[in-house]
Parts: C-alpha cells; structure tokens; sequence
C-alpha cells in the first residue's frame, strides 16, 4: 500500500471520528448544562463547551490506524516509538487542557501548576530522547545542547507552543482555522523536505480539526476549549521536534510571538488582557480597550478603520487568518 492511500485512510479516520463524535458531545454538553456563553455575540447565546478534545481523539485514531496500516500490510513497523511519543504528547496536553476546561477557565488550572504538568506532558519526547541536540541560534551560532536538549529544551518549548498557542483565541473558527493554517504550510515544507513523519501528521491533523471547524465556525455549535489549543499547540512543537526543522517552526509561529509581546505590553499597564470585543445591539465589534493587548484587538482596528464601522466577527477571523497566511507564504520562501 502506497503512501499516498495510507495518509488517505487515516485522515479519513480521523475526519469521520471527529465530526461523529462531536455532533453527540453537542447534544450532551447542552444536555447537562456544559456551555458557556459567546461573547462576541449581542444575544450572548450559550455554546457547548470543550468540543475540541475529540479532534484530538481523531488525530490520535488517524495516526494510530496510519502505524497499523504499515505493521499489518508491510509487516514491520512504521516509526513506532516516535509514533506513540506524539500519540501520548498529544493526549496528555489536551487532558491538561480538558481539566482546566472542567474547571472553568476562570479558576482553572493556576500557572504554577501548569508548570509542574510541563515535564509529564514532555515526557513521551524526553523518553525516546527526540530531536537534535545541536540547534543553530541567531547571533550565537551553533550549540550543542547535549542532554539538555530533550530533557529540558524540549519540554519548555512544548509547554511553550501550547500556552502561546492557546492566546489567539476567543472567536468563531479562530483557533480551528489558525492551526489548519499551521499544519498546511508544516505539511507543504515536510513534503518538499522529504519529511514524512511531519508530512503525514500534518495532514492527519489538518483532516480532523477541517471536522471540528464545520461545528466551530460562525455562528459556532461548539467551542474548542483549552484541550483543543494546549493539544494543537503541542502538537504542532512535537512534530518539529520530531524532524528537526525548529527555524521553521518557530518562525511560522511569529505571530504568536507577537502575541506575547502585546499581552506582555498588557501587564506593563496593569491589564490581564480580554480578546474579547466590545459588542452593540447590532452586533458590531469594537476595541475593549483604548490600547491594543492582542491581535484580535488589532485586527478589530483594522476592520473598524477599512469599513469605517464596527467589525463583524468573521472579518476579524479573516484578517488573522490572512495574517498567518502572509507569515507561511514568507516562511517557505525563506526556508524552501
């Protein structure tokens, strides 16, 4: 069995066992009350909360089916450890992000105790002792980190990529439309690298969280939750990590960069941020606040300026996503 029609089965299962699951999880989060309300909306209707964990379980279910493809058809294995180390990454960061869920984002999990998760939900990649330890750093030059490099490197760079990742967030399709946009550019550099892992992950991700977005996009059934971006987040660094490409990676990820440095700007002033926009009776959306702390703050401007009126929420998802567009165009040209 070819690669090609591998990749297509399992990303089949991925897509299939997310839009199933998630069109019965809607119907019982709303049954027993876990919802939440949109505040991006006039009316504030209530959504069903944490949709986003069984994208996860897709992509778990896709790249597991992916592995029994080759062990059953080829009669060996795939890339077994490497395999199960971002199974188990995967899981492990999107329970984290399922906890803080339950718990209510408000009180959920404090930042020190996310800390402490950061060596469990690395621990898959620190065990097979993933990646390279030798990493080319701007001004400095190459370094070897040695054994730093996964048992310490690594996990901060996980636990990294899933906080930021959770930080452009708080609209309709936002989060479901940036990570597809991360992992297609990760999946066209992978392909023209000859990285298959990468590559093939990729596109089992981009599968499932494409389900999820049918449910997730303006006027949303369902939001992500934090098990959705901890887990893409984290996702999206293991897969780095795994094939060794970090320049890449970390400069797709500028705008999230950019993020830090506006909520970074946020604290300065005295202010723990909000991504979520002033709303009028018609719907309309404006800047919470005089200064902008986000990018979705930014992008709020730029449609208020553009259409001279308020924005409407899918505008504001569209320049972003635009944004992230313009950021992995610029990113392959560079690396490719």
């Amino acid at each position: 069995m070819s690669l090609l029609l591998r990749t297509v089965i399992a990303s089949s299962v991925a897509f299939l066992t997310t839009f199933y699951l998630e069109r019965f999880w809607i119907k019982a989060a709303r049954a027993r009350g876990f919802v939440g309300k949109d505040m991006n909306k006039s009316e504030r209707p209530e959504v069903a909360e944490a949709g986003g964990i069984w994208s996860l379980i897709g992509i778990s279910f896709g790249i597991l089916v992916y592995e029994a493809l080759f062990v059953y058809i080829n009669k060996t294995f795939y890339r077994s450890a490497d395999i199960f180390a971002l199974v188990i990454t995967l899981l492990l960061s999107g329970f984290l992000g399922f906890v803080d869920d339950i718990m209510g984002w408000k009180k959920g999990i404090p930042v020190w105790s996310r800390i402490v998760f950061l060596f469990p939900i690395a621990l898959p990649l620190m065990v097979i002792k993933a990646g390279v330890s030798r990493m080319e750093l701007p001004i400095v030059g190459v370094v070897n980190f040695g054994l730093f490099y996964p048992l310490l490197v690594v996990p901060i760079g996980i636990l990294g990529a899933a906080n930021a990742f959770n930080m452009i967030a708080g609209f309709n399709g936002l989060e479901a439309g940036m990570g597809i946009l991360l992992l297609l550019f990760t999946s066209i550099y992978a392909f023209a690298k000859s990285l298959e892992l990468s590559f093939i992950s990729s596109i089992i991700g981009i599968a499932s969280i494409i389900a999820f977005l049918y449910y997730n996009k303006f006027p949303s059934k369902v939001f992500p939750g934090n098990a959705f971006t901890y887990g893409i987040g984290a996702f999206y660094a293991s897969l780095i990590v795994l094939n060794d490409f970090q320049k890449f990676g970390v400069t797709l990820f500028l705008l999230y960069f950019i993020e830090l440095a506006l909520f970074t700007r946020g604290l300065k002033d005295g202010v723990y941020k909000e991504n979520f926009a002033k709303v009028d009776n018609n719907g309309l959306l404006y800047p919470p606040y005089s200064k902008s702390y986000s990018l979705t703050h930014v992008a709020i401007k730029i449609v208020n300026k553009i259409k001279g009126r308020g924005a409407k929420e899918r505008e504001v998802v569209l320049v972003l996503l635009m944004l992230q567009t313009i950021v992995g165009v610029i990113t392959l040209a560079i690396f490719l």
